[in-house]
């Protein structure tokens, strides 16, 4: 359907008003006429008809598999459509590679950054744009550029500084300075904050604001309504391939956009009664882990989780938290200290992972792609990853590939992994249904702990709900669950207790009726005589 026929008439609403534009009577930065793409059987997009205007901040959202990332894609010219035509200020051009995109003033920073980690921060913005044979020469232009993009979009980052060594906010900050430097007039962001933490999300939309004021457009492709609540002036919605509608931020609502997401009406908030905790059923004392060079990443660490509780870990991102999911996992070994499962059992004397799974131990882990998921394997392949030696699934060395797929398919259509194909390559699913995959082999298992990093991370509104039921459904089962997000919300919405992190210490215990502020101050270090000073 496109955005600029009303549907009003269909859904019962009054007529929307024009979208939000910066200059009357200005050509739109980017429109899309009838864009179609299909991969085999799969039509990822749907005759799309979509208007960006200049100067604005538009957000997509939809669901994973809706083809948000895909029909930017095609605007960045990753994907060729099958039909359609692109224009950019009112011309229609051809973009049949990125480059043709760059000359056409669009830039793209990725969910997953495309940096060199051993390069600088200047070296990653010249990158193939080195200005000539004279390199030296191209570098000293380089670098004033840089420096007056840093002033003018208020993006400072040391241009020497190695990107291995930045944290991910100035990563991505690096990436952003990168597109500047091509010239971008208009700068698509893929899920830009699931990487960041709370407060590196509010200083990217400080950002987004800057370059909105200097007179950039920026799409957005999220699945965070707050996230399009707060920062866009226009949003569409895909459904399915469609873009469903296209309406002004301001006069909708999370609500709205949920539903018109999914097609349904969406629960927005967590429905859980009180918890009944029993016996702990993971025990963790005086927990130690220093890395290879030496820093304490979890420093004398313990706590139990008891039968029937999820219990949450907050804190910034490289507090400890994943250090401490991986010892417990057996990914990591542990310095010190004892880890304890029911019945006796002591992790510390079985270091294989393996092991620990056939004890009742899952783990889902914060990096799929690096962790939880071999990409170029099938998906039904994944889907019995580190179990696939068990007898169902196995006879000796010779896999039952029909179990496999057969079981496979079954966690297909209760997980709603799309699309519903159990020999599509791994890479080849979107990122929320590569995390459904995961979530689907751990949590099927029926483990009595179940470690998880991050379960909603890249993933959609609809399938969010979905997987908060079930971390629900397992704790009202009686398992025990150690939940380690950056989204404080989902801390909040989920856990019994929450149990706070810094510099990998734990700091505080709350419980989930406490404030943002508060569990903020403890994220930060501040202990409470400190912040009543």
């Amino acid at each position: 359907m496109s955005p600029d026929k009303d549907d009003s008439e269909k859904d019962g609403r009054e007529p929307s008003r024009p979208l939000e534009k910066s200059r009357p009577g200005a050509a739109p930065a980017i429109r899309l006429s009838g864009i179609d793409k299909s991969f085999g059987t799969v039509r990822a997009n749907r005759d799309i008809a979509l208007t960006v205007e200049e100067g604005t901040i538009h957000g997509i959202v939809g669901e994973n598999g809706a083809g948000k990332s895909t029909l930017m894609s095609i605007l960045y010219g990753f994907y060729q459509a099958d039909r359609g035509d692109i224009f950019v200020r009112g011309r229609k051009v051809e973009i049949a590679s990125s480059d043709d995109a760059i000359a056409a003033g669009i830039g793209m920073v990725h969910q997953h950054f495309m940096l060199v980690d051993n390069f600088s921060v200047l070296e990653n913005v010249i990158l193939g744009a080195e200005g000539g044979i004279l390199l030296k020469a191209g570098v000293a232009r380089a670098r004033a550029e840089l420096q007056r993009l840093e002033r003018e979009y208020e993006l400072q980052v040391d241009p020497d500084a190695i990107i291995g060594e930045l944290p991910v906010g100035l990563q991505q900050r690096v990436e952003i300075l990168k597109a500047l430097f091509r010239g971008a007039d208009t700068l698509i962001l893929d899920e830009p904050t699931g990487v960041l933490t709370p407060s590196e999300a509010d200083h990217l939309f400080r950002i987004l604001r800057q370059l909105k004021s200097q007179g950039k457009t920026v799409i957005l492709i999220t699945h965070k309504l707050r996230e399009i609540m707060a920062i866009t002036d226009n949003v569409s919605v895909m459904r399915r391939g469609e873009i469903v509608r296209t309406l002004p931020t301001a006069e909708t609502g999370p609500e709205e956009l949920a539903e018109l997401m999914v097609g349904r009406r969406v629960l927005l908030r967590v429905e859980k009664g009180e918890a009944a905790p029993g016996a702990p059923l993971l025990s963790v004392e005086r927990l130690t882990v220093v890395d290879g060079k030496g820093v304490r990443r979890v420093d004398d660490v313990s706590f139990e989780v008891r039968a029937g509780e999820i219990v949450g870990i907050a804190g910034v991102s490289g507090n400890g938290q994943s250090e401490l999911l991986e010892a417990i996992a057996g990914i990591r070994p542990a310095t010190s200290g004892s880890i304890w499962l029911e019945g006796g059992k002591d992790l510390a004397r079985q270091a294989d992972p393996a092991r620990r799974r056939l004890d009742g131990l899952a783990h889902v882990p914060e990096d799929r792609h690096r962790m939880g998921l071999v990409m170029a394997f099938e998906e039904n392949e994944n889907s019995v990853l580190g179990y696939h030696l068990g007898p169902e699934y196995a006879a000796g060395p010779i896999l039952k590939l029909d179990a496999m797929r057969e079981d496979a398919r079954r966690k297909i259509e209760r997980y709603d992994i799309r699309p519903p194909d159990c020999r599509l390559k791994t890479a080849n699913f979107s990122g929320g249904n590569q995390q459904k995959i995961v979530l689907a082999r751990e949590m099927e298992r029926d483990p009595s702990v179940l470690l998880v990093g991050q379960p909603t991370r890249g993933v959609d509104i609809g399938a969010i709900e979905f997987i908060h039921r079930q971390l629900v459904a397992m704790r009202d089962a009686g398992k025990a669950i150690l939940l380690v997000s950056v989204e404080l919300d989902e801390i909040r919405a989920l856990s019994d207790r929450i149990l706070v992190m810094f510099a990998g210490r734990i700091v505080g215990e709350a419980g989930p009726e406490a404030d943002e502020g508060e569990l903020g101050l403890m994220m930060a270090g501040i202990a409470d005589e400190e912040a009543a000073a």
